[in-house]
């Protein structure tokens, strides 16, 4: 096993996705993704990209890159809330030549481990057709920092199950 000269882990433990399986606000709720009314791209929330929970809101898949020091990236799979007309119009582009052009702003509909971005704005573009979107851009300094920065292993990879 090969480990880190910058921070002593596996090596392995560096250049990873960490999918979050639901947005905070449909965590909170008593039946979470499972409640009339509710509707996902998938069955399964994990593999989902589109979700729509009655009363809660619309959200997307997106793509949250970290950078770490010494080259590596730590990419989250975050839910993205947005207006009711932006989830239409990414449903009828998702799966269609379209999506390639798929571009939208909404709000991040997840807590990250080392900052305070919870509901902050970003911008989410489609940077590669075969991908879910990326987060590529913020008004809110904080998360522009977060996709901006390079950060320290300790700071990302300490809250992070190994």
């Amino acid at each position: 096993m090969s480990t880190c000269a910058l921070c002593g882990r596996s090596v392995d433990a560096h250049d990873r996705h960490v999918r979050l399986r639901l947005p905070d606000p449909v965590l909170r709720l008593p039946d979470q993704d499972r409640g009339d009314g509710t509707w996902k791209s998938e069955d399964d929330p994990n593999a989902a990209v589109l979700m729509q929970v009655p009363q809660v809101g619309a959200f997307l898949r997106a793509l949250l890159p970290v950078q770490l020091t010494g080259g590596y990236t730590v990419t989250f799979g975050v839910w993205i809330g947005v207006r009711p007309d932006d989830f239409r119009r990414a449903v009828e582009t998702w799966w269609s030549p379209e999506y390639a052009q798929l571009t939208m702003h909404g709000l991040l509909a997840n807590a990250l481990p080392a900052w305070d971005v919870f509901g902050a704005p970003v911008t989410i573009a489609v940077t590669d057709p075969q991908m879910t979107p990326s987060c590529v851009g913020s008004s809110d300094p904080e998360l522009a920092s977060v996709l901006s920065d390079q950060w320290e292993h300790d700071l990302i990879l300490g809250g992070l199950p190994a």
